[in-house]
């Protein structure tokens, strides 16, 4: 029998309101004349509705994206009522791309869903060497930012482009009448089309100039690479070819020179044939290459400068004169003997900001004769010159800039005088900014150019010597935007849009590859030859480093932390929110401290009754720079007499209000100098962190973190360092693993899922996190219920310190607990890192349990077990008991405390429009109430399925991946099929190093971790 009920939207339809009425049978109130323009393809090129008068009608949101998604990028639009034939519904299209934003770069593959792009994969491709990290990853939620400059605007009102080009070239007119200089502004291009048509464009106008500014700077290293080899280039070092590397003060599996090393260096950390790299690390943060390395030294960056002077006097036979304090000394010593020993299978990096320091390391390695050292294939991503933007700036204030173009740089942000910027800008008749965001710089400029993100971009780049790569739309433009370089072509008077420009150019520089062939592969490595060097004056450099003095009292190390790196990612939720694998703090940037200062000066951390952490503030000032209610962080390994303070935070403008956080440091970068004198106080009130890791730490439970020695692992059997937990069977000691809870069904037919994840090869760089955040849809919900443990992210990476010296003199002081009493105290202090402590870091997901005791409890049958090893969630069956996450040992199911998705209360990208475009279809968005957790990325396992079955194969080794394993760099994560015993993942569950995260449970996880070897 049918209803009778009336269902009604609103009170003013129960009424009858005649309004109502009209407008429910009136869809479109005002007419839109679609027809004129979408009708045939005649009319669609000679219409005069232009896609732009569309958009008014329909807003620059939603309707913006799907008609930009379904032209795809081609160079003439294509309605959608002529489906494209390369878009099939439901099916994934991929495009090689690279990127290169001014500070990270790599080859990629992005994701497409009927024309939407929603996802950054790693490009696999031979010759597509550099893999995206974090921030990379998370970029594509920049395309779909609802704050992004959407129209050209001219004295702050919105204008045309054809009025911005009048301007520009008017202002080039007048520049060349009057003699008044011209300036190109931009972050490093590495793009020879670009660089070519800026030459163009300087030929033309003679009064011009081209000035590369890097946030960032990397100036030192590029003077002294320049001075031996002539080129203006970075090292582009290969750790898989070194068996011992020492560190002084360079982080270089973050974003020391770029970033990007840790696929080789990842290669030579898991043991083979007995054998694997030695790693020493000096430096004053605790860093990501400093948690990874062997044998870690923390020491100022003033001692790490005479450390650098006893290794290239025992190296090279020199005898300067170094002031190192007794157990410096002895470290140091130790690390440049096995330098010297190792001989070509040696290699030494640093990251100290003197051009002198960088002369050393340079001569270093040359006597070495480093096999991971060479200079054929330099890297191109930094060309800034500090001197040049220091004389800009001069040049501005003294009145003689009369045209100032920028691109890709904020210099009102991260200029650490930006008022002298600001003053000098003002003196200048025509300033221009292109610029994704109406940021700090574009809003107080002439012109504000909104430039388009790179997926709607073309572009060409050399990323390193010998190798060619193409930037590729996968969207049409959402926005009014236009590239920098097609205004430059219209202010030269080249015939043509910057594709035709880049296209004719491109033969040049492909030897002889096709155009089709490179942009299908997104690269091509051409080759390049090593460069000869000229002589160095070492000795000249090492005495002049000798001579160096402390900073002062305390040392101020400015670093970029992984999440927000120069931050010009501030508005992205995803990154923000991301927990730094070292603190384990989002949401903030903060002043790190040791231990022993923090003592001194009063500084604490506490972990109050809600599990949250609370910090005291700080003052610090800098050379009469002062910045004021600076968090602290007690921060274990942290250098006595250092501090650590992120770049990146305190931005303002053209940001949502909850992506206004931290403090801009940026301030405190005087002369581009990442190591200044600092005087600090602490300051009144508590400040209150977003820390994810006060609930997980180890507690000396061995289990979880297995680890042993090189040593230990050549000579003694497996059972010795990869220890079988034991049970009690019938009153008799057995393998926790030969006891089952229930009968187990048989798994040895069709596919069985095995996620492998090594704890040698993991930096703890965080790409997986991000990856997983884009693949499954997981919500952000801000830095409050973070601070409740609150947070969704369905993979974890846990960070661990040891307590003692090591995690195995951990393991021996737990085993000498004696009584209650005695464990409860010891296992209060082993809560607390020692001052330079061991660190581990340990990925952690849903392990998906073959004998799973969240399975038992839920009353619904909303988590069962799937066929293939999975653990299912059937998210409209589950009624939120959160019994599962209650018996879930490893804590790694989310409960959706409210509605994350169309909800004001969460202003982020899942509450507007534009935002969501960035959801993928295949995973549906979680509701309130709901648990969920890590699927195994089932949609991708059944679409890999699929295919293969489509194209009547079996599927291939390596073919089977998760988000997590395809974004991890270092091969830390290998995903696939156990049953195929010829599979890279069967031989890893094999392993004797493999063994399960609380074995003892019985709890059969599908998730093999492998003991941590240390070479010590």
């Amino acid at each position: 029998m049918s209803s009778n009920k009336k269902y009604w939207k609103s009170v003013e339809e129960l009424e009858n309101s005649s309004i109502v009425e009209a407008l429910r049978n009136n869809e479109f109130v005002e007419e839109i004349p679609t027809d004129e323009f979408l009708g045939n393809a005649e009319a669609l090129a000679t219409s005069g509705t232009s896609r732009r008068d569309f958009l008014k009608y329909v807003g620059f949101s939603t309707a913006a994206v799907t008609l930009a998604a379904c032209e795809g990028p081609v160079h003439k639009s294509i309605p959608y009522v002529l489906q494209p034939e390369q878009i099939i519904p439901g099916v994934a299209d991929y495009y090689a791309t690279t990127v290169f934003d001014g500070f990270d770069f790599a080859n990629l593959l992005v994701k497409t869903r009927e024309g939407r792009p929603i996802k950054i994969e790693n490009n696999t491709i031979a010759g597509a060497k550099f893999s995206a990290n974090a921030r990379i990853h998370a970029s594509i939620l920049g395309l779909y930012d609802s704050t992004r400059l959407k129209e050209p605007k001219v004295d702050g009102k919105d204008s045309s482009w054809s009025a911005v080009d009048l301007k520009i070239k008017s202002s080039l007119a007048d520049a060349k009448a009057k003699g008044g200089q011209v300036v190109l502004l931009t972050n490093t291009l590495a793009s020879p089309s670009t660089e070519k048509l800026i030459g163009e464009f300087i030929a033309k106008n003679p009064n011009a100039k081209h000035v590369v500014y890097d946030a960032v700077s990397s100036s030192e290293a590029l003077d002294a690479f320049e001075s031996v080899y002539g080129q203006r280039a970075l090292v582009d070092y290969d750790f898989s070819k070194a068996s011992l590397i020492v560190s002084v003060g360079a982080d270089f599996l973050g974003d020391w020179q770029g970033g990007g090393y840790d696929t080789g260096y990842a290669q030579g950390r898991i043991p083979q044939n007995g054998k694997m790299s030695r790693h020493f690390q000096f430096e004053s943060n605790m860093t990501l290459s400093g948690a990874a390395a062997d044998k870690r030294v923390p020491m100022t960056v003033a001692a790490q400068k005479q450390a650098l002077v006893q290794i290239y006097n025992i190296v090279v036979g020199a005898s300067v004169p170094v002031a190192l304090e007794g157990n410096f000394k002895t470290e140091v010593v130790k690390a440049a003997q096995q330098l010297k020993a190792a001989g070509s299978k040696g290699v030494l990096v640093s990251g100290i900001e003197d051009k002198n320091a960088q002369l050393l390391v340079l001569a270093i390695n040359q006597v070495l004769a480093s096999e991971a050292f060479s200079t054929a294939g330099a890297r191109q991503i930094r060309k800034g010159s500090n001197v040049a933007v220091a004389q800009l700036i001069k040049d501005l204030n003294a009145g003689s800039v009369h045209t100032l173009i920028m691109s890709g740089v904020n210099p009102v942000y991260t200029l650490a005088d930006s008022a002298s910027f600001v003053s000098g800008l003002k003196k200048v008749k025509t300033s221009v900014a292109f610029s994704l965001k109406e940021d700090e710089t574009a809003s107080i400029v002439s012109i504000a150019a909104p430039a388009p993100h790179y997926l709607e971009s073309w572009g060409d780049l050399e990323l390193t010597s010998g190798t060619y790569s193409l930037t590729q739309p996968t969207i049409r433009p959402i926005f009014n935007t236009k590239q920098f370089q097609d205004v430059l072509l219209s202010v030269n008077g080249t015939p043509g849009t910057y594709y035709d420009y880049l296209k004719a150019n491109s033969g040049a520089y492909t030897a002889g590859a096709s155009w089709n062939k490179v942009l299908h592969d997104g690269v091509a490595v051409l080759g390049a030859a090593a460069l000869s060097g000229g002589a160095i004056d070492a000795a000249t450099a090492a005495n002049a480093v000798a001579k160096s003095k402390s900073a002062g009292d305390f040392e101020l190390v400015l670093y970029t932390k992984t999440g927000l790196g120069d931050g010009q990612h501030a508005n992205n939720p995803w990154l923000q929110e991301f927990p730094d694998p070292i603190t384990r703090v989002s949401w903030d940037n903060y002043v790190t401290v040791s231990n022993a200062d923090a003592k001194k000066l009063g500084l604490t951390n506490e972990i109050v009754a809600n599990g949250g952490l609370n910090g005291s503030y700080a003052t610090i000032t800098v050379d009469g720079v002062k910045l004021e209610n600076v968090p602290v962080i007690v921060q274990p390994g942290q250098a006595v007499g250092t501090l650590g303070l992120a770049l990146g935070y305190g931005r303002k403008a053209a940001l949502k209000e909850e992506m206004q956080v931290g403090l801009n440091a940026y301030a405190l970068y005087k002369g581009f100098n990442n190591v200044q004198s600092v005087s600090i106080a602490k300051a009144g009130g508590v400040h209150e962190f977003a820390c994810v890791q006060g609930q997980k730490t180890l507690m000396g439970r061995g289990d979880i973190i297995k680890e042993t020695t090189l040593e230990i692992f050549n000579t003694k059997d497996a059972e010795h360092w990869n220890e079988k937990p034991m049970v009690s069977l019938d009153h008799q000691e057995v393998e926790a693993t030969t006891v089952d809870l229930w009968e187990s069904f048989d798994r040895t037919t069709g596919h069985h899922f095995n996620l492998s994840i090594d704890l040698n090869a993991c930096t703890g760089c965080g790409a997986c996190v991000i990856a997983c955040h884009a693949e499954n849809n997981v919500p952000v919900v801000g830095k409050a219920e973070v601070r409740r443990s609150r947070d969704m992210h369905w993979l974890r990476i846990d960070r661990y310190y040891s307590s003692e010296s090591t995690f195995e003199g951990d393991n021996e002081r737990k085993e000498g607990i004696a009584g209650l009493s005695s464990s409860l105290s010891t296992f209060n202090e082993m809560e607390k890192a020692g001052d330079n402590p061991q660190v581990a870091f340990q990925p952690v997901m849903c392990q998906h349990c073959n004998h799973a005791p969240c399975e038992t409890v839920c009353p619904v049958a909303a988590t069962s077990h799937g066929r293939e090893g999975q653990n299912h969630m059937a998210y409209n069956r589950c009624v939120g008991t959160r019994y599962c996450a209650n018996n879930c040992p490893y804590k790694v199911r989310r409960f959706n405390w409210f509605l994350y998705n169309k909800n004001s209360e969460f202003d982020y990208h899942m509450n507007d429009d534009l935002g969501r475009m960035v959801l993928n279809p295949d995973v549906n968005v979680r509701s309130r109430g709901v648990m969920e957790k890590c699927s195994m990325c089932i949609q991708m396992t059944q679409a890999t399925k699929l295919k293969a079955k489509n194209e009547g194969r079996p599927v291939r080794d390596g073919e089977f991946q998760t988000a997590c394993s395809s974004a991890c760099s270092s091969g830390a994560m290998i995903f696939g099929d156990v049953n195929d015993k010829e599979s890279k993942v069967a031989k890893l569950a094999a392993d004797e190093r493999s063994y399960h995260l609380l074995e003892h449970v019985g709890t059969k996880p599908n998730v093999v971790y492998h003991v941590k070897v240390r070479n010590t």
